[in-house]
């Protein structure tokens, strides 16, 4: 194990501590003659890591808080274990009987010296210093550690890998083998056995602690990470159920005390399945269903597919025409890349990598991408069939994806300019030509691009179904958010128009102010006020804002949403349900009051109408109703279930689709709720209660938002008593209904509460 040493060591266990102990009974060196026995160590020179012996089940030589084991699948049978050097520079671990359990090939080296270094590698080197002749970041384990590399050589075909223990307590190679694979571009898969069941690398992002490196060339290829802050202690591993954790340590208040805290998990959803969603189809872990086909695309097997049965994939509906120069491009933003076993990378700009694939009549897309050892920039190019693609809510790369023309869909637009309105819009079918003037101002597109700097990354906010959200300053100087309709948007036309309709006529302070829209050829915006603290998602569940929002906050932003929502249901000129409330769509304004945004997906009820029914479920899984999610059933108890979540996760600060029982997969409504406030009490106990009651499987069972902002109003001496609400119910779909509910199976919540404190 490596380890930072407490003050009173076990021979078998030492746990890695991040305080520095000099230890000076131990060396960090040993030479032909010496012996290193059961109860003794090797220490590195600043005291940090030893070398010794372990129990967890057996006797075994390894580094200490396992992170290297010699003779992992040879374990000693007692505590008689020595291993020692020997004048051709092999080491041996060996029994009292002299049975040798492991050993490393003789070197070449003059006068070897067996070394543990500061940075936990174990190495032998000649006496006069030089390359080393051996060294235990060849031969990893389950776990890697900065300066380690994952690698490959392509000379040779040698490969260092990472293989999992067979289980916490067992350290023989167990079933899960992380690699890097050469073929194409590279790229890192987990194995389970031999079958490939999750790809990437993770956190290929920037974080100030660590460097990251991916290097391919002509020799080698290797992925490795460091800590650029040197107090920083991490390391990558691969767990025995098939988990790759970066861990973190983390110091508490006592000297010496501290764990290790997951940093990155993965594979974290079903998304990130290898190949999940066939050829040619895309997942996305916030839709229901999670799977469809690229634009231009369906289903290969309509009926296994609409049975959530994607593993056959989609198919090109009209096929591509590469002699006459006709194909095009549609973008995939936020994307995960297709598997890249078969890409070929050449150093190109954008125009040229476009130009490239339409010439190559079996490219069928490309991508551009960063070279990291170099900064250079490099052209993607698929052929064939694209395999384990999936979309983010923010990060990724953008992909463009080959179609015929046929299949790349522009919608006629036909607008007339009325001085101080909206244009009137009218896509050409019966719906929209329904459409009426709106008293909204109409932006130029000229001056949205200068308000954006040309839609500059800088001024990014964010990217939903709809297209990218950038900040904007107008020549009057107002902030404000631009909403862009991605050319490959999955809402699309309608969901513009739908969301310039209704928000146009809606005034309430909870409500996001839409301040106008621009038309403009192909380009469709939408112009809101600029909510400076952004979602409501990225203070509830991020690392560090979370501390900024107390109860008095929380308080204020839960009734916020219940009297926006309210309006929306009963108090505005038609009865409207947004059916993808959540964190995300709740923006917060400079004092923190909370206002509902994205409308695109939101539907009127006029008159006595009541319910609706949609054959197409939309909107956020883990936010949705039981009978919408599994038979597409809406009304306005679909938003209360949502407020419900959202409730539930303002009062825990954790998101609803993160919580995890130790035994099943649960989620926030099925366990792991409170998180503590100090005060007031009586106010977030009550906050429960009606997020609980909120969120009752049955619609009848839900109060309507009048009855939950009179409750929060009122005291809770009153309130009704919630049923155990079902996350996820079992049972027959409605005649006619989404079939998204096949394979779904029925969870409880049994939470009491009864108390809640600070710790």
């Amino acid at each position: 194990m490596v380890g930072r040493q407490r003050r009173r060591e076990s021979l078998v266990f030492a746990a890695l501590i991040p305080t520095l102990i000099a230890l000076s009974a131990a060396g960090d060196t040993f030479v032909p003659g010496d012996r290193l026995e059961d109860g003794s160590s090797l220490v590195s020179s600043d005291g940090s890591f030893k070398l010794g012996f372990f129990t967890p089940g057996s006797r075994i030589s390894g580094i200490w808080t396992v992170v290297w084991v010699a003779n992992r699948d040879s374990p000693l049978p007692n505590r008689t274990g020595i291993l020692s050097i020997s004048i051709n520079g092999s080491l041996s671990l060996f029994d009292s009987k002299g049975v040798v359990y492991w050993s490393t090939p003789s070197t070449r080296a003059a006068g070897p010296v067996a070394k543990l270094l500061d940075d936990a590698n174990f190495v032998v080197a000649g006496a006069g210093g030089g390359e080393y002749a051996w060294q235990s970041f060849d031969h990893p384990t389950n776990t890697l550690l900065p300066g380690m590399k994952l690698w490959v050589d392509r000379r040779t075909g040698l490969t260092k890998n990472l293989t999992s223990w067979k289980s916490d307590d067992e350290p023989g190679a167990g079933d899960y083998t992380f690699f890097l694979d050469p073929d194409g571009d590279p790229q890192i898969f987990l194995l389970e056995g031999t079958k490939r069941v999750f790809s990437g690398v993770p956190d290929m992002r920037s974080y100030s602690m660590f460097k990251l490196l991916f290097v391919s060339n002509a020799d080698e290829a290797y992925y490795q990470f460091s800590n650029r802050n040197k107090s920083v202690l991490s390391r990558l591993v691969v767990q025995s159920k098939g988990l790759i954790q970066r861990l973190v340590w983390i110091e508490s208040e006592g000297e010496g005390e501290g764990e290790w805290s997951v940093f990155w998990s993965g594979p974290t959803d079903r998304c990130e399945g290898f190949r999940f969603c066939g050829i040619f189809g895309i997942c996305d872990a916030n839709e229901s269903p999670l799977c469809n086909c690229l634009q231009g695309f369906d289903p290969k097997s309509p009926e296994n597919w609409n049975l959530m049965d994607w593993k056959d994939g989609c198919r090109r509906r009209t096929a591509v025409d590469c002699q006459n120069g006709t194909d095009g491009f549609v973008l995939v933003a936020n994307a995960k890349l297709p598997d890249t076993t078969m890409v070929v990378v050449n150093e190109m700009g954008r125009e040229e990598c476009r130009e490239g694939c339409l010439r190559n009549c079996s490219c069928t897309a490309y991508a551009i991408k960063e070279i990291l050892d170099g900064g250079r920039s490099g052209c993607m190019l698929w052929s064939g069939a694209l395999t384990d693609l999936r979309v983010y809510d923010n990060g990724g790369q953008d992909l463009f994806v080959r179609l015929a023309r046929a299949d790349i869909v522009t919608v006629p637009l036909h607008f007339t300019v009325v001085l101080g309105s909206c244009p009137i819009v009218k896509r050409q079918n019966e719906e929209m030509a329904k459409s009426r003037e709106l008293d909204l101002p109409l932006f130029d597109l000229a001056a949205i691009v200068a308000a954006t700097n040309h839609f500059s990354t800088d001024n990014l906010l964010g990217e939903g179904g709809f297209g990218p959200v950038y900040k904007g300053r107008l020549e009057g100087k107002q902030e404000v958010a631009v909403k862009r309709l991605a050319k490959s948007s999955s809402q699309g036309v309608e969901q513009f128009m739908n969301e310039v309709r209704l928000i146009a006529k809606l005034q309430h302070r909870n409500l996001v102010r839409l301040l106008g829209c621009c038309i403009d050829g192909e380009e469709r915006l939408l112009i809101y006020e600029y909510m400076p603290n952004r979602g409501l998602d990225s203070f509830l569940f991020g690392n560090t804002k979370g501390v900024l929002l107390d109860w008095a906050t929380r308080w204020r932003i839960i009734t916020g949403v219940a009297r926006g929502l309210l309006y929306l249901h009963q108090d505005s000129r038609f009865r409207i349900i947004h059916r993808d409330l959540k964190a995300g769509n709740v923006l917060l304004d400079d004092d923190m009051n909370p206002k509902i945004s994205d409308f695109g997906m939101a539907r009127i009820f006029a008159g006595d109408e009541t319910e609706g029914i949609t054959r197409r479920v939309v909107g956020t899984y883990g936010y949705m109703s039981p009978e919408y999610a599994m038979d597409g059933s809406f009304s306005v108890k679909s938003d209360v279930f949502s407020f419900g979540v959202l409730v539930l996760e303002i009062i825990s600060g954790r998101r609803n689709r993160g919580i995890l029982h130790p035994v099943r997969k649960l989620n926030l409504l099925a366990g792991g709720l409170l998180s503590g406030y100090p005060i007031p009490m009586v106010e977030v106990l009550k906050c429960i209660q009606i997020g609980l009651l909120c969120v009752q499987d049955r619609p009848e069972d839900r109060p309507e938002m009048a009855a939950v902002v009179l409750m929060l109003g009122g005291d809770s001496g009153g309130l009704p008593h919630p049923k155990k609400p079902e996350f996820v119910a079992a049972r027959e779909r409605a005649e006619g209904s989404s079939t998204s509910s096949r394979g779904l199976t029925r969870t409880f919540n049994d939470i009491t509460v009864s108390d809640m404190g600070g710790r």
